[in-house]
């Protein structure tokens, strides 16, 4: 397991954005908040979206160590010793997302090439790595 660094991870976040960007509009075009540049989803819309999101990634890496982005691109989560990851791994490496995704996944970026091991802060705190198999 060779560990992962910023450009197959950029690309397979990349493809989960569009996804949960697909679904986000689709939330706007039931809630009537779609304008002719795209959607501005607000109030429960926005949280039940934001909840989506997070279940998509917590979810998802759990049960089978990849989202569909992951997948697409040949890579996928790990705990550090090369075991599946657990609900908790999980969740913490998701939760500390919103850190990494600030000023678009720069943080993350800055993480990745300043780890021997190409962990960004959450894989750091939960103790996992990203690595194409």
């Amino acid at each position: 397991m060779q560990p992962v660094g910023v450009g197959l991870r950029a690309v397979a976040t990349l493809i989960d954005g569009v996804l949960l960007g697909i679904v986000g509009y689709a939330f706007s075009a039931m809630a009537g908040s779609t304008t002719a540049t795209g959607f501005n989803l607000a109030g429960a819309p926005f949280f039940l979206w934001l909840l989506i999101g997070f279940g998509y990634y917590i979810v998802l890496e759990a049960q089978l160590g990849w989202t569909l982005g992951k997948r697409a691109v040949g890579i996928r989560v790990v705990k550090k010793d090369g075991s599946k990851l657990d609900w908790q791994a999980s969740i913490v490496r998701n939760v500390v997302r919103i850190v990494d995704g600030l000023f678009f996944y720069l943080v993350a970026a800055i993480a990745v090439w300043t780890s021997k091991d190409k962990q960004r802060l959450g894989d750091r705190i939960a103790n996992t790595l990203v690595v194409k198999p």
